[in-house]
């Protein structure tokens, strides 16, 4: 066992090296973690790793899904949240549908509780494969907004239909009726019960003197708990998860200080980045196995099946977007006073961006070995190597042309970030010089103090406007330094308050105010270590 561990400490080490790779060729970096399963699959003698269903699942899927949400601006979420949802539920229930039935012509004995269970597992786009390819690319904020939304709540929608497919394969009965209405109930309250402890786990973090170690301990804590309380009463964990994600994330500015922020959001990278290794790693590992017991088909068998169900979810998006997106513009005669007509250059990108990623692999991951009669679990190696198919073609094929695409289609809409960044920085900078000229009295050691404070700002608004002129903010005393960082840290509480201001407003996008929030945390964190 010891000997295992080390070999699987050795890939997720290399595999960690990826990132410096991706980054390096300017994709995304979950194209080269499949890459690398794949590579771990071929080399010969690496041991058999096989953890615990149940331990998969609940290990990996709920942080996956909370670190998610806390990268969403609900604002932006709300304005297109029709657009989302037609895409998080509608087709992912129209794709668990056309892959159930077509899964059941195309795979001998394949009963169409598993056709469903295979449509949950690959129905939903991956959160982290679409955001890291539209990273470097300026792509229209209202298309990156769109498929950034659908990626974090479709996978609620695939994860429920994941669970009612896995209790009819396990019971071997299935009423629709009955799975209906348990959706609804099992949906709404997984939303109830994750706001509940959303608002408890909000006055924690907001009334009780914890500190910054603390805060980020709770924040790993709480998907888990989420989850766990959720399912105790049979609802949906993963709902749970995502609406307390959504609701914290929506309230972070006012329950976190610099110090919590820096280090949960340090924290938080870390720990998603080293569990979508571990998960490809795992991936790699099973295969040689999950190949050997191919349920009676041959490798050629199961490679056919794997093309054949990939392209059918490509085709099916193609097939649902472009009505989704147009014909509610067209009958909806109040939608064309506040919207622009979709771009189809856009709709087609939308399209082609149906990546699947790390939480289908999880799923397909966290099939039960065995069903309640303890005979083997029926297609699950078939489900498996189905599955990493259908992320290593979406992921390869649909996540390196879809740049190409961008380019080709002309979609960059040029520095609209650059531009609402500097904007927001002017902002500040104005604002910030009237405040202090309103609210700070003249007495001798402030005068210098403030001084100081204002050139900082106005040289500021001069960097912004290209005008590359330096100053010297060196204190010349002792008193003069020590009340530059008092006020300094003043204007910075300043600045976050107006930018929580701002974000209520909606006038910056979330991604822009995020950035300047980073900023101001750092500017205080070496404010405070300088004192």
């Amino acid at each position: 066992m010891t000997d295992h561990l080390i070999v699987f400490a050795l890939l997720l080490f290399g595999v960690s090296l990826l990132s410096v790779v991706a980054d390096k060729l300017r994709i995304s970096y979950p194209i080269l973690l499949v890459i690398a399963g794949l590579v771990i699959w071929i080399i010969p003698g690496m041991p058999l790793m096989v953890l615990n269903p149940d331990i998969v699942f609940f290990i990996f899927l709920p942080p996956l899904l909370y670190s998610a949400e806390w990268q969403t601006s609900w604002n932006e979420f709300w304005k297109w949240k029709r657009s989302i949802f037609l895409l998080a539920f509608g087709l992912v229930i129209f794709t668990s549908v056309v892959v159930a039935y077509v899964s059941v012509h195309l795979i001998p004995g394949f009963t169409l509780a598993l056709g469903f269970l295979l449509g949950g597992i690959i129905s939903p786009p991956d959160a982290i494969a679409a955001t890291s390819v539209f990273k470097n690319l300026h792509v229209p904020k209202r298309l990156s907004t769109i498929l950034e939304g659908e990626s974090l709540i479709n996978d609620a929608s695939s994860l429920i239909i994941y669970r009612f497919a896995i209790a009819a394969v396990l019971t071997g009965t299935f009423s629709l009726g009955s799975a209906t209405g348990s959706f609804v109930i099992v949906s709404v309250m997984g939303v109830v019960v994750g706001l509940v402890i959303a608002n408890i786990l909000y006055v924690v973090h907001r009334f009780i003197p914890t500190t910054p170690s603390v805060d980020t301990a709770i924040t790993l804590i709480s998907p888990y708990l989420c989850y766990l309380i959720a399912e105790h009463f049979h609802f949906s964990g993963v709902l749970s998860v995502v609406s307390a994600g959504l609701f914290l994330s929506w309230r972070s500015g006012d329950i976190f200080n610099y110090q919590t922020r820096l280090q949960a959001t340090s924290a938080w990278e870390s720990i998603i980045f080293i569990m979508n290794g571990m998960v490809f790693v795992l991936i790699g590992l099973q295969m040689p196995q999950v190949i050997r017991q191919l349920d009676g088909f041959t490798l050629g068998e199961a490679i056919s099946f794997g093309l054949i169900i990939s392209l059918v979810v490509m085709v099916v998006r193609m097939l649902w977007i472009f009505p989704g997106a147009y014909l509610p513009y067209l009958f909806v005669k109040g939608l064309r006073k506040i919207e622009q007509p979709p771009n189809w250059r856009a709709v087609v990108i939308g399209g082609w961006s149906g990546m699947r990623g790390v939480v289908s692999l999880a799923a397909a991951l966290a099939l039960p070995l065995t069903i309640t009669d303890g005979s083997a679990f029926p297609y699950r190696n078939t489900i498996l190597f189905i599955t990493f198919s259908v992320i290593l073609m979406t992921l390869v094929v649909q996540g390196i042309t879809l740049p190409l695409l961008i380019r080709l289609f002309h979609l960059r809409e040029g520095n609209s970030h650059e531009e609402e960044e500097k904007n927001l920085r002017t902002h500040l900078s104005y604002t910030a010089i009237e405040h202090i000229e309103s609210n700070y009295a003249q007495e001798d050691a402030t005068r210098d103090a403030l001084h100081h404070i204002k050139t900082k700002y106005e040289k500021r608004i001069d960097f912004i406007n290209k005008k590359m002129l330096t100053v010297d903010l060196t204190a010349h005393s002792t008193a003069v330094f020590v009340e530059f960082n008092k006020v300094q840290l003043q204007m910075i509480n300043f600045e976050r308050k107006e930018i929580r201001t701002l974000r209520r407003k909606n006038q910056f996008s979330e991604e822009v105010l995020r950035k300047i929030e980073y900023e101001l945390d750092l500017e205080e964190a070496a404010l405070r270590n300088a004192v």
